[in-house]
């Protein structure tokens, strides 16, 4: 490489920079964006199923009256709104988007919301205060709470997956960088 073709590489670096930090800002969910987008719609099916005995999972989200008298708790209601804010919001706004910082937030608070929704159904199945026997855990809650676990399993493979197009420009990173310190060392040593 001469002279003339090096200081036009160079004036052109600022802009494959530019290119390759907006790559590898981004995901390529491939196909697993219809899992994603699958769970997401079980998710919402479950805020509309039976929750817990006669309160659905609106119910719990808004602390309905229903919500009172099936004694729901605090497990339930976080595990409600985490499902709503990460599991279907990040979700969708990560899927649409295709930005890795908003599906690494759709990766953390859906683990949390997994966790949630298992300590709700043991919530659910363990007596209260004086004994308090309320109703189980109904199909809202168990099919929020798996659905919960698959978009976790499926957010943290497609964030921790790399696309081709990253991992040439890395390879391409690495090449240029390679062919600089060569090109450096025989200036320094006066080789040619």
């Amino acid at each position: 490489m001469n002279s003339a073709e090096t200081s036009n590489f160079e004036q052109f670096r600022d802009d494959l920079d530019a290119v390759e930090r907006r790559i590898a800002g981004e995901i390529d969910p491939g196909v697993r964006a219809m899992v994603v987008a699958g769970a997401v719609f079980v998710l919402l099916l479950s805020l509309v199923l039976p929750h817990a005995g006669g309160a659905r999972g609106f119910d719990v989200l808004l602390g309905t009256e229903a919500a009172r008298f099936e004694h729901i708790g605090l497990p339930s209601r976080i595990f409600v709104w985490f499902l709503v804010v990460f599991g279907v919001g990040f979700s969708t706004l990560a899927l649409m988007t295709r930005r890795w910082f908003l599906a690494w937030i759709a990766v953390a608070g859906t683990a949390i919301t997994s966790v949630f929704g298992v300590f709700s159904i043991w919530h659910r199945q363990t007596p209260g205060i004086n004994n308090y026997h309320g109703a189980g855990p109904s199909i809202g809650l168990i099919l929020g709470t798996i659905a919960a676990i698959v978009l976790t399993f499926h957010w943290v493979r497609v964030v921790w997956s790399r696309t081709a197009l990253q991992l040439a420009a890395e390879e391409q990173r690495r090449n240029a960088s390679a062919a600089a310190e060569e090109r450096d060392r025989r200036r320094f040593t006066g080789e040619n």
